[in-house]
């Protein structure tokens, strides 16, 4: 697999979407993402967004249908895949970010659910990023929800 693709997962319960806040210790910016990564050597593309979903979130997830497959330009990251994941149960907690790279600088501080339904009642942190925002819409149109 491309390791300048990153996977990440739409982790959706009840209409609603996770999304982890994210640190950066050196800066003191946080900011809100889509649990994912980069895989490990042999993994599918199924295998790493499970494995990230679990490390980031403490989420066993099933792995469902690619909603997005986007061209970015992101650092070394280059392509990103969204995939539809499915939590039936647990709570989920922020994880630790395993790639060594990144693993001393960012720090997962929280989660948090917000309702595909409707963008109104999203925090202001969230809308406040036009990059997010738009990510976030693109999801919502591939769910059904616009």
């Amino acid at each position: 697999m491309d390791k300048h693709t990153r996977y990440q997962g739409a982790i959706v319960r009840d209409h609603q979407l996770l999304l982890l806040q994210q640190a950066q210790l050196s800066t003191g910016q946080s900011y809100w993402v889509l649990p994912g990564g980069r895989p490990e050597p042999g993994e599918t593309e199924a295998q790493c967004v499970q494995r990230e979903m679990l490390e980031e979130t403490g989420l066993r997830v099933e792995v469902g249908e690619l909603l997005l497959d986007e061209q970015i330009t992101w650092g070394t990251i280059k392509r990103r895949k969204t995939y539809l994941c499915l939590a039936p149960s647990g709570m989920p907690k922020p994880g630790y970010e395993s790639e060594s790279a990144y693993a001393s600088d960012f720090r997962f501080t929280a989660v948090q659910w917000i309702d595909l339904r409707s963008p109104i009642g999203w925090s202001e942190e969230v809308v406040s990023d036009p990059n997010k925002r738009e990510i976030l819409q693109r999801i919502r149109t591939a769910l059904g929800y616009v």
